[in-house]
């Protein structure tokens, strides 16, 4: 029964989505043909230049016309294809799709008792991103598992996801990472070795960081500005070091995704506004399942509560 349910809202959706458009663009339309007819309108007579002026009116017209209804197809086409891609990978409900990216980006500052001393001349460090959209971000660390099965079901999904890489479980398949970064996704850092950076001296962890800076640029063709420490640990040095290596923001997280549950920091127990939600690229040696049972699991949290994913860059 609520298979069924869910079948029946998914097709008044549908119904109310295309009814929508047809009216909106229908709108737009009829306002495109009036302005076409007032400007010819405008010339007087029939011959000459006043009929010049007409029939370009009115082909200006139908393109803008032709235009609307093919912009009103395409998302109809892109829905369409959305929904089928996530009965095909097994979610029960459709993800919701984020809204546009904020024209004005929320000042980040960081978290309430991460800070380090002089925490004002490093970058910040938090785990949520200030914002009232109901949007989480989803991010991914290491590299260990490269699932194609993975990059496939995130591209069809067009689920946004920011990765934070090591390079010594990375090197051993960078054209996997090529491809993730071709499907828009920003490769960042973690290090190239995943140590416990407050146990490092200041040139040790800056040796971790700017040498994984060099080899992104190196094999992806863009330096990274966000910085992840290992095991979310860093001191003073850490974010001293990380900012000379031109890192701008040290996003860490306030959920954590497995294939079987999600863990949480604040009190609730529940996600919120803006929440940062870190995973790994495991698989079955490590989880009960492989990256896309996680990213079901994750989407099946995520969807029920109301939230989509959104973009993480196009909020900082």
């Amino acid at each position: 029964m609520q298979l069924v349910r869910q079948k029946e809202h998914n097709s008044q959706q549908g119904h109310r989505y295309a009814a929508g458009s047809r009216s909106r663009f229908g709108v737009a339309v009829a306002a495109l043909l009036v302005a076409a007819l007032g400007t010819a309108c405008g010339s007087g007579g029939s011959d000459g230049p006043d009929k010049a002026a007409k029939e370009k009116a009115a082909k200006a017209a139908e393109a803008g016309a032709a235009g609307a209804l093919s912009a009103a197809e395409k998302a109809k086409a892109a829905q369409q294809a959305r929904v089928a891609a996530a009965k095909r990978w097994g979610l029960r409900k459709t993800p919701l799709t984020a809204p546009a990216a904020p024209k004005e980006k929320p000042e980040i500052t960081t978290r309430d008792g991460f800070e380090v001393e002089d925490q004002e001349e490093y970058p910040p460090v938090f785990t949520t991103v200030p914002t009232e959209d109901k949007v989480v971000f989803l991010t991914i660390d290491d590299g260990s598992e490269k699932d194609p099965e993975f990059l496939k079901m995130m591209k069809e999904l067009k689920i946004p996801y920011t990765a934070f890489l090591s390079d010594y479980v990375v090197r051993d398949n960078y054209p996997y990472f090529k491809e993730m970064q071709a499907a828009g996704v920003t490769l960042n850092n973690h290090t190239i070795n995943h140590r416990y950076m407050p146990g490092l001296s200041y040139e040790q962890q800056r040796e971790e960081i700017c040498g994984q800076q060099d080899i992104i640029q190196k094999q992806f063709g863009k330096r990274p500005t966000l910085f992840r420490p290992p095991y979310g640990n860093y001191n003073q040095d850490t974010l001293r070091a990380a900012k000379s290596c031109g890192i701008k923001a040290v996003p860490l997280w306030n959920a954590e995704a497995f294939t079987n549950r999600m863990d949480y920091r604040e009190w609730d127990r529940d996600l919120h506004p803006g929440d940062i939600i870190l995973t790994h690229f495991r698989g079955k040696e490590d989880w009960k399942g492989t990256m896309p049972d996680m990213i079901r699991h994750v989407m099946k949290t995520v969807t029920d509560k109301g939230y989509a994913v959104a973009r993480l860059e196009d909020y900082l």
